[in-house]
C-alpha cells in the first residue's frame, strides 16, 4: 500500500511524522514522502529538515494520501500544480486525509464542498471559506476523506485509520508499540478546556489568523 506524505517548506513536523510513526508500522506500507521537488522541505522554525524523496508527478496515485499543515500550507492554496496533484491523488485515493491546517489545501482543492471537516481551532473561518463546515471533532470522516484537528490529532487520526484498513487489534497494537498514552499535566489541549487568559494568549501570538 503506498502511502504519499506530502511536504513542503513551513510544515509542521508532527503534521507529518505523527502519522508517519503509525501509518509506517501498517502491514504492507510503503510510505514516501513527496513534494513538488525531492529534497529537504524546512519547518517553520526552520530548524528541522524533512526530506522528500519523490516528487509530485513520482507518485501520481498513491493509495493514502497525508496533506499535513504548517503555515506553508496557505501559500499552497492557490498553487494550482500542488492542487491538481491533490485533486488527482484523490480520485484513485482509498484515504485522503490532513493534518491541522492541510485541511485547508482539500479545501482549496475543492474536496471539502459542504462536508463536515476539522482543523486546527484557530483556522476555522479559512477553512469555512473553502466551502467546508468547521467543528471542533478531533477527527472527521467523511467517507473517504478523514481530517484532524491540530499537530498532535495527527497521530489520533492515523490510528482511526489503521483501524479501519487493518482492524481494531492492529491499531491497539500499533499505539502501544509506540506507546501513545497521552498524560499532559495540564487539560487545557483545546479552547474549550484551556483557562480563557491562555486561550487569548495563542490567539496573540499565533499566526494562524
Amino acid at each position: 500500500m503506498e502511502i504519499a506524505i506530502l511536504l513542503f517548506d513551513r510544515l509542521t513536523a508532527l503534521d507529518a511524522v505523527g502519522p508517519y510513526e503509525v501509518l509506517s508500522r501498517l502491514p504492507g506500507a510503503q510510505v514516501r514522502f513527496v513534494a513538488g521537488e525531492p529534497g529537504p522541505m524546512r519547518t517553520e522554525n526552520g530548524f528541522l529538515a524533512l526530506t522528500a524523496d519523490a516528487s509530485l508527478d513520482e507518485v501520481p496515485s498513491p493509495e493514502i494520501l497525508v496533506v499535513p499543515g504548517g503555515f506553508g500550507a496557505r501559500e499552497l492554496m492557490g498553487h494550482e500544480p500542488t492542487l491538481d496533484w491533490i485533486r488527482s491523488a484523490h480520485e484513485t485515493t482509498k484515504w485522503t486525509t490532513s493534518v491541522c491546517t492541510g485541511s485547508l489545501l482539500l479545501g482549496a482543492a475543492g474536496l471539502l464542498d459542504g462536508l463536515s471537516a476539522s482543523t486546527h481551532w484557530l483556522a476555522h473561518d479559512e477553512l469555512a471559506a473553502t466551502g467546508a463546515r468547521p467543528t471542533h471533532e478531533r477527527v472527521v470522516r467523511v467517507g473517504k476523506i478523514i481530517t484532524a484537528a491540530g499537530v498532535s490529532s495527527g497521530i489520533d487520526m492515523a490510528l482511526t485509520l489503521v483501524a479501519l484498513e487493518a482492524g481494531d487489534d492492529v491499531s491497539q497494537a500499533i499505539q502501544l508499540g509506540i506507546e501513545y498514552d497521552p498524560q499532559p499535566p495540564f487539560d487545557s489541549g483545546s479552547p474549550q478546556k484551556a483557562p480563557e487568559h491562555i486561550v487569548d494568549l495563542v490567539r496573540r501570538v499565533a499566526s494562524f489568523s
